[in-house]
This record gives structure tokens, sequence and C-alpha cells, in this order.
């Protein structure tokens, strides 16, 4: 009998007790980020960016995953009842979420600006500014900001196509309080022209204290000005916000390419389907029924009431008084380890695997690598995959340098990279005008993998593999490693990569790199299940994963029955968590989640292997499209070294008690109790890499 009910506490069903949607953990993540932005231990400045980052998330979010989902609810095909009512049910449970935040974060915001002005720094709004400041406010209106200014009147011959979600508008309505005639009232939008003006405007200090306001309230103290040759004496303008479907239905037209498809569907996505429509507080009825006229919104259900300001990423860009501790201390980036002093770095790696560690080791490492190869009369052929990249990108104009030196040079750019399509078709036309080869891989197989291969003639050729995306401004803030290595075990597979790349349908035998779509999964689930034998014979066993997504149910219910069966399961989950512990899966399993400075990036998998350790990083996280439709690269470490100071990386993570928290699968999160000897783990890997690079 014991047997039998033991055997059956080791068999688990995936379901809504214990299983949680990516969407709604997404929701709890983002709001992780939101008590960051109330932590009073979190400097003032930092604070802001917090709001900043949860605005912006929530706008992204809501403009590709809500998109997604109410495409689905919204389906006339009758194949996907289950799906439809999935799809209904997750956007209830995230309108109400969203809407309970929503209060909260205004009661953030301003109590962040309200601990501000105990400090000097202070935001004024139309109401609250003096004569003075409204006088030197118009001067520089006039100067600095009314070129700037074009109001589109709202009328029936008036072209909205021009509209986008990538603008912040102001609604205007305009009357004249002596005629009190309402079908005599002018309406317009007008679009801040924050590009040019920025979205907060400085003041002159008074008194040791720094004032800003936004610029839409500059616009608002000057619609007299804008509209001075209308005859109206009152103006009122309010936000006004929409976000559109993101989702790109792109597909290869073999007359056209896949450039030029791709370009067509980047230009579509401006005029996509609104998803969420945000009014400014008391907006007037007349107001709001013009918009939703012209801009031809049928659904009334995505209409919602929105504070004073909308776009609050911007509070990530909100001046900043030097020297006043109100924003972490520089932690300046350590020279490359290894590589500081030598003439030539595609020597050293051909002798040892080296990893870097953004941003605490500089990602000039990898740059210099690219300006190595691109001159060096050694190296004849440079392959690289570019998922995204930064803007003026040096690692773009190294490739196109050793493309120009007479080196073979192929380049993968994922042209599907969201939010960056236009930003890759420029780099692909960049490279190719340098005679570099462009593969844009084949339709359904996005590349996400962050690979490059480098032909070394009388030497050994070296590979390099990273968690994260081969761009400058990203490796300045994300926590990612870099492995350069010659092991042939790894460089020759990640040269067949490319051969996937451009021939997916074609057989590929991958016996080191765990490669999607191919047999990742499969991989990680023998990986698993070895460990549940090694536990059960008595062996060492264990899992460690540090990772930004676990939603994939397989490998839910894998980790699950790991935990069941007595296997020590500790994961580092940045994102969604579709993990719910209750008492029995949380006995020997943990999900850690970190809110820092830096964004937690890396992917990290280590399995205890009987006391011999196996170690995997790479690209991909544990999500259906990552192990199943999109090609990406895991590779195992070889190195002892390298193991070692991967495993760290993860340690430390799991030890934090200062930024970590344990989470449960909703948004209630259990802090760590041991305060005694506090441990936080980005400074303490900052600290490690300043004295190990010295």
């Amino acid at each position: 009998m014991e047997k039998n009910a033991k055997r059956k506490r080791n068999i688990i069903k995936i379901d809504e007790t214990n299983y949680c949607e990516r969407d709604v953990s997404w929701c709890y993540f983002n709001y992780r980020i939101l008590k960051e932005a109330e932590n009073k231990e979190v400097p003032l400045y930092e604070r802001l960016s917090f709001l900043g980052i949860y605005s912006s998330n929530l706008d992204e979010f809501y403009k590709v995953r809500v998109a997604t989902l109410n495409r689905i609810a919204s389906s006339s095909s009758k194949d996907f009842k289950k799906e439809k009512n999935l799809a209904k049910h997750t956007l209830k449970k995230i309108f109400s979420l969203v809407s309970d935040y929503a209060e909260e974060y205004n009661k953030a915001s301003k109590q962040v600006f309200e601990e501000l002005k105990e400090k000097g720094i202070i935001l004024l709004d139309e109401n609250t500014v003096s004569e003075k400041q409204k006088e030197y406010l118009r001067q520089y209106f006039i100067k600095n900001i009314s070129l700037d200014i074009n109001p589109l009147i709202i009328s029936k011959k008036a072209d909205f196509s021009s509209v986008n979600d990538t603008h912040i508008y102001l609604a205007v309505k305009m009357s004249n309080p002596l005629t009190n005639q309402e079908d005599k009232n002018c309406y317009a939008l007008i679009p801040l022209p924050t590009s040019h003006c920025g979205r907060f405007i400085s003041l002159p200090s008074e008194d040791n204290n720094h004032y800003y306001i936004y610029l839409d309230d500059v616009v608002r103290l000057n619609l007299d000005y804008i509209f001075k040759n209308l005859p109206y004496l009152k103006f009122e303008a309010y936000a006004f916000k929409f976000s559109k479907d993101a989702e790109m239905e792109v597909e290869s037209d073999p007359e056209e390419g896949v450039l030029k498809s791709i370009s067509a569907a980047v230009k579509e996505r401006k005029r996509g389907i609104p998803v969420r429509i945000v009014f400014g507080e008391d907006m007037p009825k007349d107001l709001q029924e013009k918009l939703i006229k012209k801009l031809e919104i049928e659904d009334t259900d995505i209409i919602t009431r929105g504070g004073k300001y909308h776009n609050n990423k911007d509070l990530m860009k909100f001046p900043r008084v030097e020297g006043n501790g109100l924003a972490y201390p520089a932690w300046p980036q350590s020279f490359e380890k290894a590589f500081k002093i030598t003439p030539s770095l595609i020597d050293i790696i051909a002798k040892k695997d080296i990893l870097i560690h953004v941003p605490y080791e500089s990602f000039n490492a990898f740059i210099n690598v690219l300006q190595e190869a691109a001159i060096s009369p050694n190296v004849t052929e440079i392959k690289a995959s570019i998922y995204r990249a930064a803007k003026d990108s040096k690692v773009i104009q190294a490739l196109s340098n050793a493309s120009k030196n007479g080196k073979k040079v192929t380049c993968m750019v994922e042209l599907l990279a969201r939010f960056d399509e236009s930003s890759n078709i420029l780099i692909s036309q960049t490279l190719r005008d340098a005679g570099v080869e462009i593969l844009t891989g084949k339709e359904g197989f996005k590349v996400h993998g962050k690979i490059v291969y480098i032909k070394v003639k009388n030497g050994r050729d070296i590979a390099i593999i990273s968690t994260g995306n081969f761009h400058e401004g990203n490796a300045k803030t994300y926590t990612d490693c870099l492995l350069f290595t010659s092991n042939p075990k790894i460089v020759n597979e990640v040269k067949e990569i490319f051969d996937l790349i451009a021939n997916p349908f074609e057989k590929h035998n991958f016996k080191n790199l765990l490669v999607s779509p191919l047999h990742m999964q499969t991989v990680f689930e023998k990986l698993i299940k070895k460990e549940i034998k090694n536990h059960e014979a008595g062996l060492p066993s264990g899992i460690k994963i540090k990772i930004n997504h676990i939603t994939d149910k397989p490998m839910v219910k894998l980790l699950y029955e790991a935990s069941l069966k007595g296997v020590k399961v500790d994961l580092l989950i940045r994102g969604n968590s579709s993990l719910k512990l209750n008492e029995e899966l949380a006995k020997n399993l943990n999900v850690h989640a970190i809110i820092d400075r830096y964004l937690e990036h890396s992917r990290i998998f280590i399995f205890e292997n009987a006391g011999n350790p196996l170690v995997f990083m790479g690209s991909a996280d544990w999500m259906p499209r990552n192990l199943y439709n999109r090609i990406e690269v895991i590779t195992p470490v070889y190195d002892e070294d390298i193991k070692k100071e991967l495993t760290m990386i993860v340690d430390y993570g799991l030890k934090d008690n200062v930024k970590g928290v344990l989470a449960l699968g909703n948004d209630e999160y259990k802090k760590y109790l041991n305060q005694d000897k506090p441990f936080r783990s980005q400074e303490e890997l900052y600290n490690y890499y300043s004295k190990t690079n010295k």
C-alpha cells in the first residue's frame, strides 16, 4: 500500500494548480520590478528607472503578447475552442492584475517624486510653475520647441494614417466660453517632439533646488501660442496613448525576396490594430468620442483611464544631478582577463579557453578579437550570427572591415528580431555593401543562437559562443557570458551550425553542442532523468539552472518529477516562470529571482552527474519557441576553470539574500530571512572580477 502511494505521488499531472500561464507569470515578473521602485533602500534615481522599465515593459507586453492573445480569443475558427477559452481566461487575469498594479504604480511614482523634492529635485507642472518660470518656458518654447510642433486638426478631411504608437500625443480641446457653443469647438492631436526636445525640460536652479517639467506641460502652457491664429480662448490638453498589435505575419515571397517582404511588413505594422487605448485623467467625453471616431476604434473594451502622463519609459532618462548620492555608484568594467598584454588574442584562445562575463568585464574583448581577425594574415574566414546589434555597431564595422581586407565573411542576420527588424535590414545592407555574404535563414526557423566561427591558417580555428547578443549597449547592462574556445569538439560543430542555418532540412549531427530544434530538449530530458537515477542509486545528484524563462510544460513536468523523487533542484529565473510551488513541490525545488542594477540574462545549466558536474551555457531558454521553433545553441563547457567560474556565478545568485527572493508562482514572494550576513550577488561578482583582473 505504501509503495503504491509513493509511486502515485511521483506521477504528476500539469494543470492550473501547478502551472502558471506564461503571460500571467510575466505580469508577476514585471510586478517585481515595480516593487524595486517602491524599495526605499534603492537610490531614488534608480527607483525612477525601475518605474520607467515597468512602463516600457508593459507597453511592449501589450503590443506583442496581449495582441497575440486577442487574436486567438477573437478567432472565428471552430478548431481552436480550447485555445480560445484559455486566451480569454488569460486576458481576464492580465487585465485584473494590470489594473491592480496601476494604482500601486501611481502611488509609487508620487512617492518617489515627493522624496526627490525633499532632496531639492523638484518636478513642476503647468499649475505649479511661478510667473517667472512661465515666462522662461514661454521663451524656451518659442526658441527650442515651437518649430517642431505640428498639430493634427480632427476633421473629416484630416489624414490620421500617420498616427502611430511610437509617439506621445496630447489631445486638445479648444472652445470659446463667451459663445458657449459646443458645436463650434475644435479638436486636435499634438505629437510631442520628444526625439528632438527630450521628455523633461530643465529650468534655472534656485536656492540649490533643481527644477524640471514634462515637455507635455510646457506644451500645455503654450497652447494659446500654438493656436494663436484660431478664434478660441480656452485650451485643454489631455494625454492620449494607444498600443498597436506588433505581431507580423510575414510570408516569404520568392519573387520579392525575404528582405523586401520584411520591409513591407514593418511599414504595415505601424497601421496595426489597436490593443489598448489610454485616455488621460478627466478627458472630456466629447474629446474621447472624437478620437474614437477618427481613429476608427470599434472595440471600446480596450479603452482605459490613465494618469496625466503616459509613456513613462522616459523616466529612465530623467535628468540627473551628479554627486548627490541618488544613484548607484559607478562600477567600472574590469580589463579582460589575459587579454590586456598579449599582442595576439587569437593566440591566447588557441592555448586556453577564456570566459568573459559582461558587464563586470568589458565587451571590448569580443570586439578586439574581431578586429584582430579582420587584419590578421592568418585568418581566412569569419562566420557570425547577429540577432541584435547596437547603433553604429563596432561589431558590424569589424565584420565589414574583414570582408574589405579579403576575408571570406558570412553573416547570419535575423530579420525577424522583434522590434529590431528595421535596424537589422540596414545592418544587412551595410554588410552586403562591404562584400559580406548574408544568410537570412529559412522561413519558420528564427535564428537566436549567438555564435562566431573564425578559420585560422597555420593555427587552431576558434569559436565564440555567447548567452546574449553581440551588442555593445546590452553588454553594459545585461549580465552575459561569452566563451572563447579553440576546442575542436566545439569549434567544428559551431561551423556546422552555419550549414544548418543555410540548409535546415538536411541531416545534421551534433555530438557536443545542444542544438534546437534538433535535439536540445531531448538532451536536457536525458540529463534530468540521469540525475533522478543517480539520486535513486545513492550517488551525488542535483540540478542548478540560471535562465531567463521556463514555460515549456514537458520541462516543468520533468523538474517537478526530479524534485519529487528527491533531486535537489535550484532555479534562478529572471522572467517568466510557470512553476507554481505547493508545500510538497517546494521541499526539494526552489525558484530564486533577482532584480538589481543589471538585467540578469545569462543561461547556465549545471548537472551534478554523480560528482563529475556537467556545465552548459548558451542562448536558449526553456520555452516552446526556444526548444522547438528556433535555431538555438547551448555548448558544453570542458575547461575546468571556466566550469568553476560558471558554477560560482550561479551559486552567488542562489545565495543572494539582498536582491533575491523565492518566487512561488504568483505575485507574492518570500524574502530571505537570514539577513545576518547580507549577500548581494551582483556586488559580490563585481568585487570578485575587480580583484581577479587587477
